[in-house]
């Protein structure tokens, strides 16, 4: 698809003020929807990687270190939560996402993705388990279902975002570990797809490769390279993901049943250095096009669907946080179609690592650093 140019143009931020209470800081910055209002709701986490609302409105937030914890609305953060799997955390390795399971009011589970250790680097792991959110937060029944197969890790593309459908089942999005992106296009093993899983980590039976010789029967789809947001539209059920390119050519994806994605054969990029990628076209037969991507990159990470009040012109938007270029990207769609993006926050100098659509409306961000924070951001007046 032709790249679409943004067509609202954004200022510098507008300073920084100072609020009563030391520990939270407020930033106003332009947009569409009029001036945004940036708090500071938490501060001093470790690189943290993926956030999760409670039921009592309080915060799960993983740390790539290897911890899990739970933030008070005020912003105080729990101690590490106990009985966290072991991780590898190097380079972009460690604790990464987490998720409620929806009967999670009922049965208080949760799953978390992590690169697990193993012998010469690691492979993205599932982990299901429930959690005692009380003054000593704990897991339980800790149980491993599912392990990446394929070449090892030595420190990137885990992929790792997990999002669960209307009928329970997991799907988990995998990076093709970067040194091995051939097998992005090979069905045995589980680099550069979208794994679909019933919770307990058994195979669906009308997964599109179950029964098929030389094939994993995890995979929903194929050719992905580093995918790092995951989210089903609201108004369709839709499966969306969005992934990294090299220089050039991230991509936000519909991903559908048994289809391939193109990497690394097809990319709107370049090779680091400007060399081609695989055929150096960006279309072929068989292969899917991206709905939207980005040229040159941004490096989205973590993504929503927008449904609240608070910013009603943006209702069916899908945000996206920006590492490279530190900004948050909102494209607006239209019958699947994405008609324009804007820039936001582009004067923040953080990276956005997650997005998340907050009970009250409001949209929460997590900054990717080693005195990482959690951003609220609503309407200035």
């Amino acid at each position: 698809m032709k790249h679409i140019i943004p067509s609202f143009a954004l200022a510098a931020g507008l300073g920084l003020a100072t609020l009563l209470t030391p520990a939270v800081a407020q930033q106003t910055y332009p947009s569409s929807a009029g001036p945004l209002r940036i708090e500071t709701i938490a501060k001093g986490l470790s690189n943290p990687w993926a956030l999760q609302f409670l039921d009592d409105g309080r915060m799960l937030v993983t740390e790539r270190v290897g911890s899990l914890r739970i933030v008070d609305r005020d912003g105080t953060l729990s101690p590490p939560v106990e009985g966290v799997p072991k991780v590898l955390a190097r380079s972009q390795g460690g604790l990464l996402d987490v998720l409620l399971d929806r009967n999670f009011a009922q049965n208080r589970t949760l799953y978390l993705t992590y690169a697990e250790p193993i012998e010469g680097g690691g492979r993205t792991a599932v982990a299901r388990a429930t959690l005692d959110a009380g003054e000593k937060p704990r897991l339980s029944d800790v149980s491993v279902i599912f392990r990446q197969q394929g070449a090892i890790s030595r420190g990137q593309h885990y992929g790792a975002r997990i999002v669960q459908a209307k009928d329970g089942n997991l799907f988990v999005a995998l990076g093709e570990h970067s040194t091995n992106r051939e097998m992005a296009q090979k069905l045995d093993n589980h680099l550069g797809k979208v794994v679909r899983i019933a919770p307990d980590g058994s195979v669906p039976k009308d997964n599109p490769f179950v029964g098929k010789d030389g094939a994993l029967p995890e995979i929903w789809s194929y050719g992905h390279r580093n995918p790092q947001g995951l989210a089903f539209n609201p108004a369709d059920g839709k499966l969306w993901e969005q992934e990294h390119g090299a220089q050039g050519g991230d991509e936000l994806n519909i991903v559908e049943r048994g289809k391939n994605y193109g990497w690394p054969v097809v990319s709107h990029g370049v090779n680091y250095g400007g060399s081609p990628i695989g055929s150096g076209k960006a279309q072929a037969p068989g292969m899917q096009d991206p709905v939207f991507h980005w040229t040159p990159s941004i490096a989205p990470s973590g993504m929503t669907f927008y449904t609240g009040d608070l910013f009603p012109a943006w209702k069916g938007s899908v945000f996206n946080g920006g590492l490279k270029l530190q900004l948050l990207s909102r494209v607006s769609l239209k019958n699947d179609k994405a008609v324009d993006e804007e820039r936001m926050l582009q004067g923040l100098g953080e990276r956005i690592r997650d997005v998340r659509q907050g009970p009250d409306g409001a949209l929460f961000l997590l900054t990717d650093s080693s005195n990482g924070r959690i951003l609220r951001v609503t309407p200035a007046k």
